[in-house]
């Protein structure tokens, strides 16, 4: 028996091997195929851990009954396929770009070195080069970031035929020129300053605010395998362009189940400070079968790191003290901690930014990571393709 348990997001290898029933060789044989993270625990020292999410995921699998159907029907949700990847690590509650601290990056790099260290792997020397394309017209979208976006980047797309050369380099470039097709498309065409940031903070007339901007990009930046990251890497497979892995991504984070949910969360919001009593307006909603979203991470056991570095650094006034009495009540009728996307709300709330600015910032953010992901893939030369399990009509036997 293992002596002393890791309360961490870590497990060392005798406790790897006790909670899975298996041998070193098995739990190294897991690794390999990579369905366990592992890590060196520390410089000089060969001894790894593992990561505990991976390994209790893979413990209640074994545990099911050996049903390959149900282990099919299972493995897209939370599970398989991992795919490798050096760009982002999720840990102790903590995230991880390229083994820097994305808190720590947010509250002391420029936009631009992220870009870097998400892109090229340095935080310097990238010397990312001005405009290449003429700045497409941005048309009418019924309010929509995300449809003026895809417009905006599709018309590029047409007038950019570098946007097209694959190496990775070339799509660092082409990815720095797409995070600022995508501020012009949040000012409607018009965005312009000396960092991306600073743009932003200028279209949205708050320019004192540029910092808590820049911090709420980079903590979106990127999140692992998520349902938009997926999908921008299974397009990258497939040998598109870095516009079209773009403009894909944003259609996945758009989704009611992704960033989408921003919406809701800015809603209940609205309607919780009409509320006599937060608290018992939450309890409520829960007795009436209603969602209570933006509070709750699966990957996270004391709350979304990204969420509480938001939070702290909202501006003092009604706004950041109504976000706190939310968080308060959440806590008290949920136990559970905010999300980024109750933070995103929080941001644009306390600012006085455009309604669905939450989403805007979400998706510059996490274009930083989808070209990332890209250019990993791109690396690659290989194609995304899991199977399906057929469970329609069988076709007749004669």
């Amino acid at each position: 028996m293992v002596a002393s348990k890791s309360k961490s997001g870590w497990v060392d290898a005798d406790e790897a091997v006790e909670l899975l029933g298996v041998t070193r060789a098995t739990l190294y044989a897991y690794v390999s195929r990579g369905r366990i993270r592992s890590e060196p625990r520390l410089r000089g020292d060969r001894r790894s851990r593992y990561s505990r999410d991976d390994v209790e995921r893979l413990v209640a699998r074994t545990r099911e009954p050996r049903n390959p159907e149900k282990a099919a029907e299972q493995a897209l949700h939370w599970g398989l396929p991992i795919l490798e990847s050096a760009i982002t690590l999720i840990a102790d509650d903590r995230i991880y770009y390229r083994g820097h601290d994305a808190g720590a990056l947010a509250r002391q790099d420029s936009l631009a070195e992220v870009a870097a260290l998400l892109w090229t792997g340095s935080r310097t020397g990238a010397g990312f080069a001005a405009e290449r394309v003429p700045r497409p017209k941005v048309g009418a979208s019924g309010g929509s970031f995300v449809a003026a976006a895809q417009a905006t980047l599709a018309l590029a797309a047409s007038a950019d035929p570098l946007g097209y050369d694959l190496r990775a380099r070339a799509v660092a470039q082409t990815g720095w020129q797409i995070l600022w097709l995508l501020a012009r498309a949040a000012g409607g065409g018009a965005a312009a300053g000396d960092t991306l940031d600073a743009a932003l903070a200028a279209v949205w007339n708050v320019p004192r605010a540029a910092g808590l901007i820049r911090a709420a990009l980079i903590l979106c930046a990127d999140h692992e395998l998520n349902v938009s990251t997926f999908t921008a890497r299974c397009v990258a497979s497939a040998g598109s362009s870095p516009y079209a892995v773009v403009i894909a991504g944003l259609a996945a984070l758009e989704g009611t189940r992704h960033g989408g949910t921003t919406a809701r969360i800015d809603a209940v919001w609205q309607s919780l400070q009409r509320a006599d009593d937060v608290r018992r307006e939450m309890a409520e909603r829960l007795r009436r079968g209603e969602a209570l979203e933006g509070f709750g991470h699966p990957l996270y056991r004391n709350g979304d790191p990204r969420a509480a570095q938001l939070l702290a650094m909202l501006p003092k006034g009604k706004s950041a003290t109504f976000a706190n009495e939310i968080v308060t009540a959440a806590r008290a009728v949920l136990g559970e901690a905010p999300t980024v996307d109750f933070a995103l709300v929080a941001v644009v709330r306390a600012l006085g930014l455009p309604s669905g600015s939450a989403l805007t910032l979400f998706a510059i953010g996490r274009t930083l990571g989808w070209i990332a992901h890209a250019i990993e893939q791109y690396e690659r030369a290989a194609i995304i393709r899991p199977r399906a399990k057929y469970v329609g009509e069988r076709p007749a036997i004669s």
